[in-house]
């Protein structure tokens, strides 16, 4: 008798950046894509070349907490290319928000890229909700580096 195995392959997406800190358009980006997904695995690239405003290891506590009732969600931090890391995990999908007609050009260029080094690696664009449009990490660290309060911009869980 020979038995035939059923593999199901799960539909594994990292949705790629450095969070510092993720802010409410992140945060809706995930939230929307979770009827797409099996398993969304939020990956913070380690940056050498790059100074990150909050340690690493708040920026997983933060996003933790935001999904922390959201079984197919996780965060972890990764070196390298994303591609690579894709491989590691078995993800197929890298999810990416677009704002602006310029983020398209940015995210095209390196989905395309992506592609020739990860043939089965799909990009999927989500378009930010109009009120989320204007709203980035490098804001939010403007206006804290001027004893601002960007509290309408992020998550409440992220306690600055």
């Amino acid at each position: 008798m020979i038995l035939i195995e059923k593999i199901i392959m799960k539909r594994i997406a990292v949705f790629p950046g450095s969070f510092d800190p993720i802010t409410k358009g992140h945060e809706s980006i995930i939230k929307r894509a979770i009827p797409l997904f099996d398993e969304i695995i939020i990956g913070i690239g380690e940056n050498a070349e790059k100074d990150a405003y909050f340690p690493i290891e708040k920026r997983i506590e933060w996003i933790e907490k935001i999904f922390s009732n959201y079984p197919g969600i996780s965060v972890t931090k990764y070196k390298g290319l994303t591609t690579d890391y894709c491989k590691k995990v078995n993800a197929k999908y890298i999810l990416r928000g677009l704002r602006t007609s310029a983020d398209f050009e940015f995210e095209r260029s390196i989905g395309q890229i992506n592609k020739k080094l990860y043939p089965e690696i799909e990009t999927i664009f989500l378009l930010t909700t109009p009120e989320h449009t204007p709203i980035n990490s490098s804001i939010v660290r403007d206006i804290l580096r001027h004893n601002g309060d960007p509290s309408e911009f992020i998550p409440d869980e992220v306690d600055l």
